[in-house]
């Protein structure tokens, strides 16, 4: 037990605040999935300022639940309170919180928190074994889908090398780790002269993708499961992408050495993963949100990396700019080059044979 004599008791209220400020944060956070689920920011974005009454009629749900989750909104300062019992969403909270195709949405992010708490319960033994979960126990769909749907075509693909004018003719392409198919779909929307291909090996992911191939309509895109209809290993592809999937996969070096195989001896692969510093202590000093990413790792990304035996482990800041360097090299890939996109979030790579 700690010497009381020695206590500093000022220390020891703003360490008790502190700590504090965490489980806020972890409440607030549900309520802000409520919020999305729900269609509430929506809701309030569209109708401007309301009372509980107005905004529960709106939605269809019971106003003494909607006025005590308005009070939580205000209360973190994500909703403004205008007084006389009224509260409104400021146009750059309903970008962030309301609108799904805005690249500033972030309430998508919070959708899979029932998996991810979920998760709590079975990692102690994670723990004590080391073995950690397998990806379809979480899912970051709505996370990564906004960015994509903005930028992924009119920026990223215009910057690579040679790639837009063969995608214009016809080309062949794989999006590895593809996840629910966004980013996927969007290419294909864009360029129906070329064949899409998505491989994964969560099946959940692959249902997501499926449905959202079909509510989209677009019909040059085929999905696989990768554990059983793998990479042909026969140069077919033009053009490969890897979307923030390589920290989380078992065996990166192993899918490294597959997209090798897989494409065109003038081919090119994408790579988009955390915009990771190469030392802790870097990404201690320098990330605004580490605490964040390595509590996401224990939950998915490094969970995920430990799933099998001898997983690599990564982890959500493990796939730093250096390591995806060396690691391309040893796959027999001869050319790297980083693009700084505006994109906070995210490094991209343009690797080539």
């Amino acid at each position: 037990m700690s010497d009381t004599k020695t206590l500093d008791f000022d220390r020891l209220k703003h360490f008790v605040e502190h700590v504090y400020g965490f489980l806020e944060g972890g409440v607030v956070s549900g309520m802000i999935y409520l919020g999305d689920r729900l269609g509430l920011y929506v809701a309030l974005r569209d109708a401007g300022p309301v009372t509980s009454e107005q905004l529960a009629q709106r939605t269809g749900l019971h106003e003494r639940w909607v006025r005590e989750w308005l009070r939580c909104q205000a209360g973190a300062k994500l909703v403004d309170y205008l007084g006389d019992g009224r509260f409104a969403l400021s146009v750059e909270a309903g970008l962030v919180l309301a609108e799904e195709n805005s690249p500033a949405f972030a309430a998508g992010g919070f959708h899979s928190l029932p998996q991810q708490f979920a998760v709590l319960e079975r990692l102690p033994e994670a723990f004590k074994t080391g073995r950690g979960l397998p990806y379809d126990a979480v899912g970051i769909e709505r996370f990564l889908a906004p960015w994509f749907r903005t930028f992924l075509v009119p920026l990223v693909l215009p910057a690579l090398d040679g790639v837009v004018p063969k995608l214009e003719r016809g080309a062949q392409v794989a999006d590895v780790g593809c996840g629910a198919g966004v980013a996927l779909l969007e290419m294909a929307r864009a360029y129906p002269r070329s064949e899409f291909h998505g491989y994964d090996i969560s099946v959940h992911a692959l249902e997501r993708a499926a449905a959202n191939q079909a509510a989209a309509g677009v019909s040059n895109v085929a999905f696989h499961d990768a554990r059983h209809d793998p990479l042909p290993a026969h140069g077919r592809f033009d053009l490969v992408t890897s979307f923030d999937c390589i920290h989380d996969m078992a065996h990166p070096d192993a899918v490294m050495r597959a997209v090798r195989q897989a494409i065109k001896a003038d081919g090119t692969w994408v790579i988009a993963d955390l915009n990771a510093k190469p030392t802790f202590e870097e990404n201690l000093e320098r990330n605004p949100v580490v605490a964040m990413m390595y509590g996401m790792s224990v939950l998915s990304c490094m969970s995920s990396a430990l799933s099998e035996p001898g997983g690599a482990g990564l982890g959500t800041l493990g796939f730093s700019e250096p390591l995806a360097r060396e690691m391309t090299a040893a796959a027999g890939f001869t050319r790297f080059r980083r693009h700084h996109f505006d994109n906070p979030v995210n490094a991209y790579y343009e690797v080539r044979p």
